[in-house]
Formats: C-alpha cells, structure tokens, sequence
C-alpha cells in the first residue's frame, strides 16, 4: 500500500472519529452562543414576568430610529428636522409594538435554541433579526464585520446543520433531517 492511500485512509478515520464526537457538540454549542447574545440583550427589556421595561421605548424610538447624529442609511422613522415623532402618531405606536415584540422574540427565539425545540425557527428568526438590525439600524461596514456577520453566519449554520442529537428536537424526533440525508 502506498503511502499515499496509507495516509488518506488515516485522514478518513480521522475525519469520521472527530465528526462523530465532536457534531453534535458544536451543534450545541452554535445555539448557546447564539442565544447567549439575544437572550442577554432580551432580558434587558424586561422588569420581570409580564412587565415590559419602558425605558425600552426610548431606546427603540431615538437610539434606533431617530439617532442624534442620523446614521446614513438607517431607517428613520422621526421627522428628520426635529428629531422627534408626533406624540401618538401611528408611527409612535409602530416604534412601541416593534420594541415589544423584539423584548419577545430575543427571550423566546434564544430559548428554543437552548432547549433545542424547534431549534431550526429559533435560528431563522434570529437570522432575520440579525438582518433587520443589520440593515435598519445599524448599517454599517464596522457593524456588519462585528458583530452581525458572525451572528448570520452561526444562525446560518444551526439551520444548514440542525440541533444536533443534544436537543429535545432529536428526543422527540422533530428534526430527521441531517446534512446530505433526505427525509425518511
């Protein structure tokens, strides 16, 4: 046997030895970090159960999308010669309704990646998420390399690879789909 096939047949076991013991570790691992990041940033927006920290609402309406200075590019959504909304006006709510449903969906879309249930939609959320914030909020070169380009692409690996056998997903058969495999 040449040493050629000597060594790739050793790279083979290798590979094979390292993907068995180490997938489903990484699979974990990829969710954890991810939901670490948005479940921090969640978590922030509440009080306690039920209890919506209002200061959020000033976050959202003149950090997020009404800065002083306007970032270029940022969706704005106050007059943009005062720097201020009209109190009430429906662009006030939307600014409201969109701080509490991010407070939501940073507590819960981390939470089922924690758990591993319904691991998949918890990354595609987060994906989107990561998107808007990327591309509405904060649109910026520096933005993009760090922090929200590795929050996609972890995102973007939980959905290509799955949960891993980790996960309640696999305990309860809910994803039997693996990399290259088709459904049974």
């Amino acid at each position: 046997m040449s040493i050629h096939i000597s060594i790739s047949n050793g790279y083979r076991k290798f590979s094979e030895i390292v993907s068995r013991y180490l997938s489903d570790v990484v699979a974990m691992s990829m969710r954890l970090l991810l939901a670490k990041v948005f479940l921090s940033s969640g978590l922030l927006k509440w009080n306690g159960w039920f209890d919506f920290n209002e200061q959020t609402y000033s976050l959202f309406k003149y950090e997020f999308f009404c800065p002083d200075p306007v970032r270029e590019g940022a969706l704005l959504l106050c007059n943009p010669k005062t720097l201020e909304y009209e109190q009430g006006s429906l662009t006030s709510k939307f600014v409201e309704w969109l701080a509490i449903g991010a407070g939501i969906s940073e507590v819960l879309l981390p939470t089922l990646l924690i758990l591993g249930l319904f691991t998949r939609l918890g990354a595609l959320g987060l994906a989107g998420m990561t998107l808007f914030i990327q591309l509405a909020v904060f649109p910026e070169w520096s933005h993009w390399w760090n922090p929200a380009a590795w929050w996609l692409v972890v995102a973007l690996g939980i959905l290509a690879y799955g949960p891993g056998r980790i996960s309640l997903d696999h305990f309860l058969d809910l994803d039997r789909v693996r990399p290259g495999r088709q459904l049974a």
